[in-house]
Order: C-alpha cells, then structure tokens, then sequence
C-alpha cells in the first residue's frame, strides 16, 4: 500500500505546480520576496511607509455552485477570475489596492492540467486587479469529493491609508448613486440558476437569441473586477463617499451595508439596462420581482454614492477603465434601507 493507492498522487501535485509557474509568474509584484514553492507568500511592505495610517484589509470568499457548470461543460479557465474577483472587489470597496491573493483548490482527483487551467484563471483576474498570486494549495480529497469535481476559494489582502477607506459615514440626503454595470450573474444566485434550468451539456450548450450566445458562455462569463475603475476615481481627485458590492443578498442585503442611519437609498429599476440574462431566468422560473433584487446583482456589480458635484468627473474615470456606468438613484433622509422604484 501506498499513498497513490490511498487516493493521493503526489507526482500529480507536482506536475500541477510545473504547469502552473508560468501563470504565476506573471502575477509577480515588485515587493513579492521569493518564488512559487516556499512554506508561505513573502511581500514586502516598505512602500505603505509613506501612508499616513496604513491599514490592512481582507477578503475570501468562493464562487459558489457555479463551479458546477464548470464540471458540466468541462471548462475551467475563467472560474478563477471569479474567485479574485469575489475577494478583491470588497477590498476595492473599502477603497482599498488588492497586494496579493492565494487560492485553495480541493480536488476529488489531481487533473494537472485542469488544475493548472483553472489556475490561468486565478492569475488572469490577479493580473485585471495588479494584485500578486503568491501562494496557494490544491488538495486532493479521494472517497470525499467525486473524481471530476473540485471547490475553489481564494484570500486577498490589500492595503489603505485610514483617511482613504470608503464607509458611508459621510453620505447624506441628496448625494447620487452610480451603478457600475456587471458582467452578468456574476457569482452569487448559482443554486436558484440551477433549479431554473436543467444543468446538462445539452441546456448549456442551447443557443438563445435574447443572450446572443449559449445558456453556458453567458452564465460562465466572469465576474466583472473593479479595482481598476475605484483607482480611477480616486486618480481623478474624486472621494466615494460610500460602496456596494452587489453580491449575494442583492440590493436589499448589500447596499444598506454602505448606508449610515437615516439614510435612505432610493434606486430607480428603469435608470440602466437589464443584461437579458436577468430577464431569462426570472420568466423560466417564475420568480418575482423582489426576489430576484434580493438575489442577483440584475446588471449592476457595484453601486456607489458620490456628491454630486462629482459625478461627471467620477463617470468618465469609471468609463475610462473599460467599465459602463449609469446615474441609478440619490439618496433621501429616512430609515435606513434601499427602495426600489
């Protein structure tokens, strides 16, 4: 008996780390110590010396069940830029820079190359964050997880100045909410998706006029990263005075969360296009309305609170970056919370 009869290839381990170096190796920062294949990340923080009050921020998170529909159509190459994405977008929230991310791979079997491809993806969305891969660990669950399926989950730290970080204290009535548009689902809602549609390769592979594409290419599409267009912002001389991630929870749960008391956002359904997706699942699963605010994003991935003076200048930063924005509400005096209209 041995290891590899338990379950367990190491030479499998290895061959995943050789495939994924070149991946990984794009990633690197200048204050990264070391290389891939130490007992932990090294970076160096001298540069936050010329902060005022530097302050560390976290993030982990996962991509939920959507890994699923990456078994089914046997495509593993962007579910990684959803892993940083679900992380590094909340540290950007807190008007925090991503520095570095690990991720964590569990595995029924070692696939070296399906380990390293969904790496790829990891390092494609630490690349659209300028954050480094430097460290992570895939482990191989035999007789606990089948064969063919894997969980992928990650961890960011990132870095503020204290007089930088973004939490809605200072919001008041009369400011305005721009919505930054997403990519579509993005990671959250993926076990409703499931019960709306039938999880097979044939479903995903149907193709539908409204989306322009298959089921599968427009539910896989990565989650939209955003430290690009906050650092424009902030480039730009302008404050976010508060930030939600639309994440799980949707509206309801998220855009509270930036909100002080007495606050009331008011978000305006017909101000930005809905990504036809939205429209597909809500009338194949006759779900309504406020269920589907409550958990998907419905377009847009972040909502922002500005003072209205800065605006315009905010919009052009933010399309500067690649991303689309739309002036979706303002915020009214009241109890705190966010209506629909």
């Amino acid at each position: 008996m041995d290891y590899k009869k338990a379950g367990v290839d190491i030479e499998a381990g290895y061959k995943s780390v050789e495939l994924m170096k070149e991946h990984v190796k794009a990633t690197m920062r200048p204050e990264v110590i070391g290389g891939l294949g130490g007992f932990a990340g090294a970076f160096d923080l001298s540069a936050i010396k010329n902060m005022e009050e530097p302050v560390l921020l976290s993030g982990t998170d996962g991509c939920g069940t959507k890994v699923k529909l990456a078994f089914v159509m046997d495509k593993h190459d962007t579910i990684g830029i959803d892993a940083v994405a679900m992380c590094v977008n909340d540290i950007a929230c807190s008007g925090g820079e991503p520095l570095f991310f690990l991720d964590y791979i569990a595995c029924g079997k070692n696939y070296p190359e399906k380990i390293a491809t969904i790496v790829k993806g990891v390092a494609q969305g630490c690349l659209q964050s300028e954050c480094a891969l430097v460290g992570g660990e895939t482990a191989e669950h035999p007789g606990l997880m089948p064969e063919d399926d894997y969980d992928l989950a990650g961890f960011a730290v990132g870095v503020v100045d204290k007089k930088d970080i973004i939490d809605g204290s200072n919001i008041k009535a009369g400011d305005v909410l721009v919505g930054i548009a997403s990519s579509g689902v993005h990671s959250n809602g993926f076990s409703l998706v499931r019960k709306v549609f039938d999880i097979t390769k044939e479903s995903l592979e149907t193709y539908y006029d409204e989306l322009n594409g298959t089921l599968g290419e427009t539910l896989l599409t990565p989650t939209r990263i955003y430290v690009k267009a906050l650092k424009n912002i902030k480039k730009a001389g302008v404050q976010v005075k508060g930030c939600s991630h639309i994440t799980g929870g949707g509206f309801y749960e998220n855009v509270p969360r930036m909100l002080p008391d007495h606050a009331l956002a008011l978000i305006r359904k017909d101000s930005y296009p809905i990504p036809p997706i939205f429209n597909l699942i809500q009338k194949n699963g006759q779900i309504e309305e406020q269920m589907m605010y409550n958990t998907f994003n419905m377009g847009l991935g972040m909502v922002i609170a500005l003072d209205p003076a800065d605006v315009d200048t905010a919009m052009k930063a933010i399309e500067a970056a690649g991303d689309h924005c739309y002036v979706v509400g303002h915020i009214e005096e009241g109890q705190k919370g966010v209506q629909l209209c």
